[in-house]
């Protein structure tokens, strides 16, 4: 979930500040948004964060970087570093001197007199006020009135935000603002363009929605007799549809991808579905149709879909937590693979001797040598050490009274059901079969 994050971070800015704390090594998520920012090929100042606390050492961090090729100016290097505290502020200021230092040395300009380009950050559905998006302008200036293309959206702003919640009326290049008056929420990481035409925008957006259903139709993966073959030969083969409905794109684009990952040769994943916003009726109606689960993330059931669920028998999941989601699915899946079945000896007995009763058969006289034998066990004849018979007892008996187990050191009269071939000396090994959970691999 996170990486994704970092990598479309490390997308759209001119120059990362990786903060490290002190007090502690350089961690791996650290480290992945360092190579995040060198694969995008974005300029790095680090701030090394929590020196007001009395075990900060910054020179072990520094040590850390320059062991990972990263050398700090202190340390004879070209990457800007400064030592602060964001608890009292230590140093912020100089931080941000730096930063502008770094932009002014890669002359990093952008004009504001042109219609706005920029990349979509994240998406959501707010219940009063509609989608809204949360975009980055990167060149030219956006103003309220602008139609807007985002993806396969389009729309006019009605309203721009700042981080703070106050109306803003027009946003320059690096300004981040949330917008308003889209018809859908853009999927993060998409870039905007401003059209001076309302009707070219929407033409371009509805080309895009059709290609997309195009494509995605093409990526559908039809049965071929291969893979016929491939599931006949493992016997069960099973697919898990799903519905997932997330309250911002990120997380739904995170959960996909973890989702599609945990399909296995015997069950295949299938995301039938994925939005921004409450789970509706008609989530409810595509899942009875296609014999779906939906997964609700920081979303619930909005009008009378749970009253449908319900009647429908179609089962929604919410959640808050992605690890909390993907175990569950895990476990579910898990309870879908067919069992396995193992063999487990109970006990081994003797036959010492043999009694030819009319009417009944043979009855063996036997020693259990080890464990137990009981009345229900399926047994295995063995003779020299070969499997003779494989079968299951007719009776099991302590003298005349018939008994439900016999311990180790103990005789017994068997009887087996169907078969009286047996000689004296010929073990007789009792098992029972259990079965056991697989587990994905």
């Amino acid at each position: 979930a996170f990486t994704a994050m970092r990598a479309r971070g490390a997308q759209v800015t001119d120059i990362a500040i990786i903060v490290a704390a002190a007090d502690d090594d350089i961690m791996p998520q650290t480290k992945e948004a360092i190579s995040h920012a060198q694969a995008a090929g974005v300029p790095i100042v680090f701030a090394i964060n929590k020196i007001d606390k009395p075990d900060a050492n910054p020179e072990k961090i520094k040590e850390g970087l320059a062991n990972m090729n990263l050398l700090v100016e202190d340390w004879g290097g070209k990457i800007q570093s400064h030592d602060i505290s964001a608890k009292m502020g230590t140093g912020v200021k100089d931080l941000l001197e730096k930063v502008l230092l770094e932009a002014e040395l890669l002359e990093l300009k952008a004009n504001p007199n042109k219609p706005a380009v920029g990349t979509v950050v994240e998406a959501f559905l707010d219940k009063g006020r509609g989608y809204v998006s949360t975009i980055l302008v990167q060149a030219g200036t956006l103003k309220i009135g602008d139609y807007v293309l985002a993806g396969k959206n389009s729309g006019k702003i009605k309203a721009m935000h700042d981080e703070r919640g106050n109306d803003v009326a027009q946003a320059g290049p690096s300004t981040p603002v949330s917008i308003l008056g889209l018809d859908g929420a853009p999927q993060a990481g998409d870039k905007f363009n401003v059209f001076a035409d309302e009707r070219e925008a929407k033409q371009i957006a509805t080309k895009r929605a059709q290609l997309q259903r195009e494509q995605s139709v093409r990526t559908q993966r039809h049965i071929t007799l291969d893979e016929i073959g491939r599931r006949i030969a493992l016997g069960d083969f099973q697919e898990l549809n799903i519905i997932l409905k997330g309250d911002v794109d990120g997380s739904v684009e995170a959960l996909t991808d973890s989702f599609q990952k945990l399909s296995t040769e015997e069950i295949h994943v299938n995301i039938i579905h994925k939005g921004v916003g409450a789970i509706t009726e008609s989530d409810v109606l595509l899942a009875t149709a296609s014999d779906a689960i939906i997964i609700g993330f920081n979303v619930r059931p909005v009008g009378n879909a749970r009253q449908v669920a319900d009647t429908e028998e179609i089962d929604i999941r919410t959640y808050s937590i992605i690890y909390d989601a993907i175990n569950d699915l895990k476990d579910a899946m898990e309870g879908m693979l067919s069992p396995e079945v193992k063999e487990e000896v109970t006990g081994t007995a003797e036959i010492r001797e043999m009694f030819k009763v009319s009417k009944v058969g043979t009855i063996a006289g036997c020693m259990v040598m080890n464990g137990k034998i009981y009345r229900n066990s399926k047994i295995r004849l063995i003779r020299d050490g070969v499997v003779v018979y494989t079968g299951e007892l007719a009776s099991l008996k302590r003298f005349k009274d018939d008994v439900k187990e016999v311990g180790k050191g103990y005789d017994c009269g068997m009887q087996i059901k169907n078969y009286n071939d047996i000689k004296e000396g010929d073990v007789i090994e009792a098992f029972h079969e259990v079965e056991v959970k697989k587990k994905l691999k």
